[in-house]
């Protein structure tokens, strides 16, 4: 298996240009032998730094934070509902208390900072390698429940019609170091282990995923809306609506949908293989959804029905499914400050 590392997501809030493009550039050079990060928009982000200069508190567990560039605008974030790693960069408002604080002027307080995130995010990345493992292991694995056991070490359970779960503190080095696929129907899932649905487990590693999931004959041929697909709304970004919404009212080849979503070669290819591999859009006619009249309303439309993962293994999720739990990458509640 070719060893593969996750790329994990910041969010910056209240940076400016320059204070930007210098965190850029340490994240490049601070690359773990786990992983590696880039920035992201806060909303989708992994974790967040905030810039605690152009910080407010404005209530209990409340702060503003002002924008760093002219074209950006305030932020707020309600800080006892975010459930993803927040750091602040000094200075720091008087009697503001953080959990986690780092110097934006030395590297080695930065890259700190970064390490500990990944101590925190162990659980995602864990469910990033085994979504990895799975996908370079498709062939084999038809439907079933498996277990995957490093030497004697159990690393995961996996249901190919449900769930899947990881040990938590699983490395990527772990599913590289001979780690081996066994049928298994009886197999306890320990307390520790992450648990995720199939279809958000493959889900979080196609938007992170650097290998091109898209087939080849869905860059040339039409392409269609088959399902809604089963996972939290919060893992869905704006541009994945916009193309079910694009692909609901007409088929549409991959050139079209281009020009249609104003998305260049690399991003589309990523936001298409996101909903490919989790059974959303079809090559296949046949197994195509009704089209929506343009002059309805699609975003109301959106059949809700089973998500099936064809592109994984070839069988049909059951009609019940238990929430996945939380694995840090849900949207802090923030919104615009008019």
């Amino acid at each position: 298996m070719t060893l593969e590392l996750p790329v994990l997501t910041l969010g910056l809030a209240g940076f400016s240009a320059d204070q930007q493009l210098a965190i850029s550039r340490m994240l490049v050079l601070s690359a773990g032998e786990a992983n590696s990060w880039e920035i992201a928009e806060v909303d989708v982000a992994d974790a967040i730094w905030v810039n605690g200069a152009r910080m407010q508190i404005v209530g209990t567990d409340r702060i503003r934070v002002s924008p760093g560039v002219p074209s950006a605008r305030s932020l707020q974030f309600d800080l006892s509902d975010i459930d993803r790693p927040i750091a602040f960069a000094q200075p720091l408002p008087p009697d503001f208390q953080a959990l986690c604080s780092f110097d934006p002027d030395l590297h080695v307080s930065m890259v700190q900072t970064l390490r500990q995130f990944e101590t925190w995010l162990a659980p995602l990345i864990a469910q990033f390698s085994l979504a990895s493992h799975i996908a370079e292991h498709q062939t084999a694995l038809s439907s079933g429940r498996f277990e995957l056991k490093l030497n004697s070490q159990l690393l995961a359970v996996v249901d190919m019609h449900g769930d899947a779960a990881v040990r938590s503190t699983a490395r990527p080095d772990d599913f590289d170091a001979g780690a081996m696929w066994d049928r298994s129907a009886t197999s306890e899932v320990p307390e520790h282990f992450v648990r995720a649905s199939l279809s958000e487990l493959m889900w979080q590693y196609a938007i992170r995923t650097q290998r091109d999931l898209l087939p080849r004959h869905y860059r040339t041929g039409l392409l269609y809306f088959r399902r809604a697909p089963r996972v939290t709304a919060n893992l869905l970004k704006d541009s994945h609506l916009l193309l079910m919404r694009e692909l609901m009212l007409q088929p549409a080849s991959f050139a079209d949908l281009q020009q249609r979503c104003g998305m260049d070669d690399e991003r589309m290819a990523r936001e298409l293989a996101a909903l490919y591999i989790v059974g959303t859009i079809t090559s296949n006619a046949k197994r195509a959804a009704r089209s929506v009249p343009r002059q309805q309303d699609p975003d109301s439309s959106l059949p809700n029905s089973h998500l099936n993962l064809d592109s994984i293994v070839p069988s049909e999720l059951p009609a019940h499914r238990r929430p996945a739990s939380t694995d840090l990458t849900a949207p802090a509640p923030l919104r615009p400050d008019h």
